[in-house]
């Protein structure tokens, strides 16, 4: 069984930052790929940013200049770095993984973490 478990998300002022992280755990033999989506109150789910493993990284352009994405694959964790956090990122931040095991390639959500920035 595979588990996707995110952390850090809170309520912050605007301008703030915050880190989400997210941990992939279970019987793994390789993550291709590790994203960010999030949900904004009364919208569909959005794809915030991704990387690949050999650290390729690409951004929504509401966040470009402001999130970044970084991994580290020896702990199959990724993490999402927001700086000057606006209103209109309040979200529940979801995390989601491509990843490989007994040979098939398989997708895999996080549970979401609710990031809520104040004005």
């Amino acid at each position: 069984q595979v588990q996707l478990v995110e952390s850090g998300g809170g309520l912050v002022q605007a301008g703030g930052s915050l880190r989400l992280s997210c941990a992939a755990s279970g019987s793994i033999f390789s993550i291709p790929t590790m994203a960010w989506y999030r949900r904004p109150p009364g919208k569909q789910r959005e794809l915030v940013g991704a990387i690949t493993r050999d650290g390729s990284s690409t951004y929504a352009d509401s966040v470009k200049g402001r999130f970044t994405i970084s991994r580290d694959n020896a702990k199959n964790t990724v993490y999402l770095h927001m700086n000057n956090l606006k209103p209109e990122d309040t979200a529940v931040y979801y995390c989601n993984a491509d990843l490989y095991r007994w040979g098939s390639l398989e997708n895999y959500w996080g549970q979401g973490t609710q990031v809520t920035v104040s004005s």
